[in-house]
């Protein structure tokens, strides 16, 4: 069998389609049940323009979060707060369990820790800075 790889600069509805498929398929042949959704909030000001976002994707027992940006001027003011628990809200009393995530040592550890979230494990960079930390909360 010949195979070529190549990196995709998108991803297609092809691409798309082919992940939703196998995705589902497995999971079915695993008798798991796959419950999955993308998710992406935004946050906008009065101009409408993006000052906070929030993406990852729920399935099976669990929502992750992938991501979450706020804009550097609008941080400090409890916009991230908002924003992890607008999906804390949107995903409670739908059979998931828990939701998780991963932070880096300089980005927000101790904000998620206010927020409810228990350390799992932390894997140990050199570099502190870059040192990966587990959370997870369980869901209502």
């Amino acid at each position: 069998m010949d195979i070529t790889i190549k990196r995709a600069d998108e991803i297609s509805s092809d691409i798309d389609d082919f992940i939703n498929r196998e995705f589902s398929d497995y999971a079915r042949f695993n008798k798991v049940d796959l419950n999955y959704e993308d998710f992406c909030f935004t946050a906008c000001n009065e101009n409408n323009e993006i000052i906070g976002v929030i993406t990852g994707r729920a399935y099976y027992n669990e929502v992750h979060i992938g991501d979450l940006i706020v804009d550097n001027n609008c941080r400090r003011i409890g916009l991230g707060s908002k924003l992890v628990n607008t999906v804390e809200k949107e995903y409670s009393n739908k059979g998931y369990d828990k939701i998780t995530l991963t932070t880096f040592g300089f980005q927000a550890p101790e904000f998620y820790k206010k927020l409810g979230y228990e350390l799992e494990f932390v894997r140990k960079d050199p570099d502190p800075k870059l040192s990966k930390y587990f959370y997870a909360k369980p869901m209502d």
